[in-house]
């Protein structure tokens, strides 16, 4: 009796706080698999390819809870960490690096480049104050095109990354060439009462979600936090809004550069130029549909959003596929699915940002 009340308590403590839109989501996720099952679909294929969608979009959208706490929003700006990272894949495919060498090459790499970039980031956040999403996205925008013309004119020589003819990279990087075909998904492999486990995957976004928690409970975090709720207040303080402002958009640009590689060595290969241009809306519309806000944003948010709209998309479009079967119906499908729900998540976030 007492065991049952502790896991009601828990249950309560959990869910009880859901937004009904997190619930009306997940309940139609929840009835996809349902009917998947009814159309002779497998569940733990299902489950094993939402969970392989879920390691590869976990720390994309992780990304934004640095930068929503910190009073900034939703990093809508996503591109510019996501950039650090395609950089850094292309410039360890050029310096030789193989395997698992290459993956820490390029982590270390796209570390680096987006401390550098979300610095400046920050700095440009503080300079905008009261139109950051609006000036985020514009900049995510800006600097995907402005990558696009590094990809055509760096002086890459790379045979596996150039074209046969004339100059600049191939817009889509096989991986497999420098043996970084799912490192981490084959790490500890396992499969569980049919569902695909990709266990390093999955360590590595619960570890970084484990550090992220962490570090809102340290002081850093605390203060990201306090001048995210209020601003003034925090000035009058004796903290330094500017910085912690500056320090929350480091880790968001930084988390999306590793999420990227994540992403593209899970996938086997990865795409360059204009890749990058619509990534942010997924992201954040994952948080948003976890119980995020523009102003608060939990781990917890990121996990549940995260999980339930890859979920979506990867699930009900086999389904309801194979309920109206026509040629053009999955693609068609798909971008009324996915951009329904970022739209959705959109209208979440209301009004300006508290300065």
């Amino acid at each position: 009796m007492i065991a049952l009340k502790s896991a009601g308590g828990w249950l309560k403590k959990v869910f009880g706080h859901l937004s009904m839109p997190t619930i009306i989501i997940g309940g139609f996720w929840i009835l996809i698999l349902i009917l998947g099952v009814t159309r002779g679909f497998s569940l733990g294929g299902m489950l094993g390819e939402t969970l392989a969608r879920f390691g590869r979009w976990g720390l994309l959208v992780l990304a934004m809870v640095p930068s929503i706490q910190s009073g900034t929003g939703p990093n809508f700006a996503l591109p510019i960490g996501i950039c650090c990272g395609l950089l850094a894949i292309v410039c360890a495919i050029e310096f030789g690096f193989m395997g698992a060498s290459w993956l820490i090459a390029a982590i270390i790499m796209a570390i680096v480049f987006a401390i550098i970039l979300g610095y400046l980031y920050g700095r440009l956040m503080n300079a905008v104050k009261g139109s950051e999403m609006v000036i985020a996205t514009y900049t995510g925008f800006a600097v995907t095109y402005l990558f696009c013309i590094v990809w055509m004119a760096a002086p890459f020589t790379s045979p596996v990354m150039g074209w046969m003819l004339g100059d600049g990279l191939r817009n889509t990087l096989a991986l497999s060439s420098v043996g970084a075909n799912q490192i981490l998904d084959n790490f500890l492999k396992f499969e569980l009462f049919g569902v695909t486990i990709p266990t390093g995957m999955l360590l590595v976004v619960f570890l970084c979600c484990l550090l992220v928690w962490l570090f809102f409970r340290s002081r850093a975090g605390s203060a990201i936090s306090a001048v995210g709720m209020n601003p003034m207040f925090s000035r009058a303080s004796g903290l330094n809004v500017d910085r912690s402002r500056v320090v929350a958009n480091i880790i968001s640009t930084v988390l999306a550069a590793v999420g990227v590689i994540l992403y593209g060595q899970s996938f086997g290969f990865t795409n360059l130029y204009d890749f990058p241009l619509m990534m942010a809306f997924q992201a954040v519309a994952s948080v948003l549909v976890g119980g995020a806000s523009a102003q608060r944003a939990k781990v917890f948010h990121v996990i549940l959003g995260t999980m339930i709209f890859q979920g979506l998309l990867t699930n009900a479009l086999p389904v309801i596929t194979s309920m109206v079967p026509a040629a053009d119906l999955p693609e068609i499908m798909r971008l009324i699915l996915q951009n329904g729900i970022i739209l959705f998540a959109l209208t979440r976030v209301k009004g300006g940002l508290k300065q």
